[in-house]
């Protein structure tokens, strides 16, 4: 057994195993960007959902709708680095065809009218007798300003407001940020009163799916507004994992995802003050290594530095809830199993537990498997 480091953290650390003493209990997403091309041809989101609640929903108490629309909006159609591939980035020398400046916005409007037309769906019809609860996972880096000026400091919220509050503030407040409208203008679509009613409210809870924090500017320049013409360029913002030449913090493998623990805590403390406190699930939150050739499988399992991510993200969560008062319910480490990470593939280990996709997909349990399994029973 490899030597298993611990490290210290604030007792009692809360942490929630989402089961049941007869077996787990499951919590189900819907649409995790592969919507059957047929229901994505119909545009019937909400008959998939009630086939989904028939069929489930005697089991079913936690259904996640949505899996990180931000990042499809974006991705999908603002930037083009994943399905369906659209943009106008550099006059569609990238993509050949998309409009950066639009789709992202009506994409990411489609996403909560449907949300919400399956939200009034369950709530009429199944909830009553089902007794679940439906919510979404958002992606939420945490932002902090580069420097400690105005510009900065609003620079960052602003980078808040076009990430998360770009699709949570309809539920809660019934529009998009003020922020949004003001730059986006007639570009971004408008809720009808009755659509209005009908998102506001809709979610029973607010999935977070978090993993890293960068610095955020002001974007004093329009060179990016120029060649773009996209999001980022509405946002009037620029963030970097650097400052100074610095890293924010240590960097996983992966070559976005820097480690900042204390992004937990403000993050919470954000949804928190901005949502009037509602229920949240930590929906995602983990590093990776790299899948080296040259690395054994012994050597893959000593984990020392995602055991630490863990430890150090769960004590800002724990104090989150304990001093802060944030309702976080439930937590889920990103990942069970080393799997196919998009457009990273199988260069990138999530898991907990190693998988040797080379001798029949054999799993081997991690250091960071002990150190949760001695976690969770102290």
């Amino acid at each position: 057994m490899p030597h298993i480091p611990t490290y210290p953290y604030k007792q009692p650390l809360e942490i929630w195993i989402n089961s049941k003493q007869d077996g787990i209990e499951p919590y189900v997403t819907l649409y995790h960007w592969d919507l059957p091309q047929a229901l994505e041809d119909s545009n019937d989101f909400a008959a998939y959902a009630e086939i989904c609640f028939k069929a489930f929903g005697d089991r079913v108490k936690h259904w996640i709708t949505l899996n990180e629309p931000h990042t499809v909006a974006i991705q999908g159609y603002d930037d083009g680095l994943q399905a369906p591939g659209r943009c106008s980035l550099l006059l569609h020398l990238y993509c050949k065809a998309g409009n950066s400046g639009t789709e992202p916005y009506i994409v990411a409007h489609n996403f909560i009218l449907a949300l919400a037309t399956v939200s009034d769906m369950y709530r009429r019809n199944y909830k009553a007798t089902q007794n679940g609860e439906l919510g979404v996972a958002f992606d939420v880096m945490w932002f902090e300003p580069m420097t400690n000026t105005t510009i900065d400091i609003e620079a960052a919220k602003r980078g808040q407001e076009f990430q998360l509050g770009w699709f949570a503030d309809p539920f809660f407040f019934g529009d998009y940020p003020a922020s949004m409208r003001s730059r986006v203008g007639d570009r971004l679509p408008k809720f009808t009163e009755d659509e209005a009613a009908l998102v506001k409210g809709a979610l029973d809870f607010v999935g977070i799916n978090h993993y890293t924090t960068y610095y955020t500017k002001h974007n004093s320049t329009n060179i990016i507004g120029r060649l773009l013409h996209n999001t980022l360029a509405d946002t009037g913002t620029i963030s970097l994992p650097f400052r100074n030449g610095k890293p924010i913090g240590d960097r996983a493998n992966s070559i976005w995802l820097y480690i900042v623990p204390s992004g937990m805590r403000s993050l919470m403390n954000y949804v928190k003050e901005r949502y009037n406190n509602p229920p949240i699930y930590i929906t995602e939150n983990g590093m990776d290594d790299g899948n080296s050739p040259f690395t054994s499988i012994k050597d893959a399992l000593k984990d020392s530095k995602r055991i630490k991510y863990h430890n150090d993200y769960l004590t800002n969560l724990a104090a989150s809830i304990k001093e802060d008062g944030c309702d976080v319910r439930g937590y889920f480490a990103w990942s069970l199993l080393d799997n196919w990470e998009w457009t990273a593939g199988y260069s990138s280990r999530f898991g907990l537990y190693f998988v040797d996709y080379k001798d029949n997909l054999k799993r081997y349990p991690k250091s960071s498997v002990q150190w949760f399994k001695a976690l969770l029973s102290s």
